[in-house]
């Protein structure tokens, strides 16, 4: 397990709540119970604040609007387009609503849409299997296909198992057929990583995201400051890149 995913877990809300609800009952029993007062408290403000969608739009917002969405038919041109693997929050168009099939937002579509604009003539689809089946690369492909992105278009990269790795493998794949210049695709709150990951390594990266996902539902009936377990296990998305951001940042990836 990697440092990021380790941190990730230990401060995802419930795991961290649980974690100091335990700790503190331990020094409740030795008697240290201002302390163990104050790791419930704790606790219960951490747990607490990701269930508000507020916490959710305030501290992933931040992170989605630092590359703003574009229409394909606007955006700039490249010589190839990069899609990473991955499916931020099931890919649904609104991280507060119900999963709707038919309203997704996938990368692999994004990717697809800017190839039919004109804005790059090919597409390199960039993740290794994560089961010891077919890689998320070949499947994205396969989809792409479906697309009607032609398999003449698609350069897969099958190796990358993170987004440094993802940066890696992509950019040499891309200095080894000449391409100096590239689009690259993924959802708008992992771009930001993404972006300074691929940074880091000395080619000319252009953000093309997936449109925003966490912003407040226009029906009535949501509120800001109304918590509810899909916000609050959602939050986790948000609390990984945030560590990634450290994590990276600590080993000179970005």
């Amino acid at each position: 397990m990697s440092i990021s995913t380790l941190l990730t877990q230990l401060v995802i809300p419930l795991n961290l709540g649980v974690a100091l609800v335990l700790l503190a009952t331990l020094f409740f029993i030795f008697r240290f119970r201002r302390s163990a007062a104050c790791l419930c408290f704790v606790a219960a403000v951490w747990v607490g604040a990701w269930s508000l969608p507020i916490t959710s739009i305030w501290a992933g917002g931040h992170l989605e609007q630092r590359y703003p969405y574009l229409e394909a038919s606007v955006s700039p041109s490249a010589e190839s387009i990069i899609v990473l693997g991955g499916h931020t929050a099931n890919n649904r168009k609104n991280w507060f609503e119900e999963l709707d099939a038919s309203g997704t937002r996938s990368r692999v579509e994004r990717a697809a849409d800017l190839y039919a604009a004109g804005k790059a003539p090919q597409i390199m689809v960039s993740g290794a299997a994560l089961d010891g089946g077919f890689s998320e690369a070949r499947m994205m492909a396969r989809t792409l296909e479906s697309l009607g992105v032609p398999n003449s278009a698609i350069i897969l990269e099958n190796e990358s198992h993170n987004t440094r790795e993802n940066a890696l493998y992509s950019v040499q794949r891309l200095h080894d057929i000449g391409v100096s210049r590239a689009l690259l695709v993924t959802s708008a709150l992992h771009m930001p990583r993404s972006m300074a990951t691929f940074s880091k390594q000395g080619v000319d990266m252009i953000a093309a995201p997936v449109a925003p996902q966490i912003y407040a539902p226009k029906r009535t009936s949501f509120s800001i400051w109304k918590p509810s377990m899909r916000t609050l296990s959602a939050s986790r998305s948000i609390i990984k890149e945030y560590v990634g951001l450290i994590v990276y940042w600590t080993r000179g990836w970005v």
